[in-house]
């Protein structure tokens, strides 16, 4: 499937707007950088997920593997899109691509070539990549 027949198939704004929503509970007090997913599964539902620092760093989490662990959690198995949103001080300023981590996290549940990554300053201002675009020659389960 396209990019094109992607933002067709998928209410891109809607999805935007859910992590828009969702970003004001992001919980960043050391970096100041507030980030919210909005997460479209298989099935319709929408899952969102904000970031979450940590005093260990390393323990903190970001806002794609939270909407992801949410979604799992629930019993999802396949994502259909993710729309993320992000931004110092909660201002957004500018798109906000997933991390490196958070792309393999995605690439579980996900056809790379078919995985709509939604990135946005605003429900009209967003851009659309596959997730193949950002993480290409992934690895995934069927090489296990």
């Amino acid at each position: 499937m396209d990019k094109e027949q992607m933002s067709r198939d998928i209410d891109c704004p809607a999805l935007v707007s859910r992590a828009l929503s969702a970003l004001k509970n992001s919980y960043a007090p050391y970096s100041g950088f507030h980030v919210a997913a909005a997460l479209l599964a298989e099935s319709g539902e929408v899952y969102t997920g904000v970031n979450v620092e940590n005093a260990s760093y390393s323990a903190s989490i970001c806002a794609e593997r939270n909407a992801a662990a949410h979604a799992a959690a629930c019993g999802e198995r396949r994502f259909t899109a993710v729309a993320i949103v992000g931004g110092a001080g909660g201002r957004i300023t500018a798109y906000c691509p997933p991390c490196g981590i958070c792309r393999q996290v995605l690439r579980e549940f996900c056809d790379p070539s078919e995985l709509a990554v939604i990135t946005a300053v605003s429900p009209e201002d967003y851009r659309v990549q596959t997730l193949a675009d950002l993480l290409p020659d992934s690895f995934g389960p069927e090489y296990l």
